[in-house]
């Protein structure tokens, strides 16, 4: 660990090995904040601290003695940009805002599912930037209860009509209120049932890499235990999905540390509470116009 890892940012070095974020990402980062700081050691510094305390996963003691602050300081700077990096986050994480950003969005997964009967959304783009989060529950927690509890779900104002959102077999496949389309449980009987899994997986495979670029990134966050009141971790779990977009945003990219797929758990706790308009004929629908579809010999000229 360096001395004074601020030095790469006033050096023109390469800022990722200490901070995760590229210097054009911490531009970006420092045009959205407020930097008219009235008191402090001023924006700059600050939010080297707190990307530099995120990098690095560090207690305030190691980082007040990395930076020659006060641990107290530390603690308040960490503290206030994350409330402030949580404040600006409806400008960087916000779903489509234009029939324009809808119609990208859905030519983007039809490009994914590699198949036109997927032209869907979902809470992440098909470029990997969230367009909705919604955190605070223990991870113990069944996805199907998270679900039940999310904005998202209770104001049901998106998706818009005729579009759906793609998500794994830990939820329940849904039609209303929130279009919800889960693959087929295993063990799944069928050709057709097979090939809309197929598609399904390879759409839905964005958040899966768009979650993992985030946990790679802020590996010290997500892989240990943080040392701060467990009121606060969903804050900093936000902080980061707002900084993964604006890292996306500069074209700052890592490579996601490959994990084992997982399609979620499979126990059906949300079917009883959750499916009472069921989105399993919308699913069998589906898979038949994929199926019907993919057997669609190409174009030929039989002249």
């Amino acid at each position: 660990m360096k001395d004074d890892p601020s030095s790469s940012f006033y050096n023109q070095e390469d800022t990722r090995p200490d901070f995760r974020l590229s210097r054009e990402s911490l531009a970006v980062l420092l045009n959205l904040l407020d930097q008219d700081r009235r008191h402090g050691w001023g924006a700059t510094i600050e939010i080297l601290v707190f990307t530099f305390w995120l990098a690095s996963g560090a207690s305030y003691r190691l980082v007040s003695r990395v930076f020659g602050m006060p641990r107290s300081t530390v603690h308040t700077i960490v503290h206030r940009v994350t409330e402030e990096v949580v404040a600006i986050r409806h400008q960087v994480i916000h779903l489509p805002k234009t029939p324009e950003d809808l119609e990208a969005v859905s030519r983007g997964f039809a490009g994914l599912a590699r198949h036109r009967a997927f032209l869907k959304a979902a809470v992440c783009d098909h470029q990997g930037c969230f367009i909705d989060t919604y955190v605070g529950w223990p991870g113990s927690v069944h996805d199907a209860r998270v679900l039940r509890h999310s904005p998202l779900y209770r104001q049901s104002v998106y998706p818009p009509p005729g579009h759906f959102i793609l998500a794994d077999g830990g939820y329940p496949c849904l039609q209303r209120p929130l279009p919800l389309i889960t693959p087929y449980k295993r063990p799944v009987r069928g050709v057709g049932a097979q090939r809309f899994n197929s598609h399904h997986s390879r759409a839905r495979s964005i958040i899966e890499r768009a979650l993992g670029m985030m946990k790679t990134r802020f590996r010290a966050i997500f892989l240990q235990a943080l040392e701060v009141h467990h009121t606060f971790v969903p804050h900093v779990v936000t902080a980061c999905a707002v900084l993964h977009n604006i890292c996306l945003s500069a074209g700052d990219i890592v490579a996601p540390v490959d994990e084992p797929e997982d399609d979620g758990a499979e126990d059906g706790e949300g079917e009883a509470g959750l499916e009472a308009v069921s989105g399993a004929l919308w699913r069998d629908q589906l898979s038949s116009e994929v199926s019907a579809l993919e057997e669609v010999p190409p174009d030929h000229d039989y002249c």
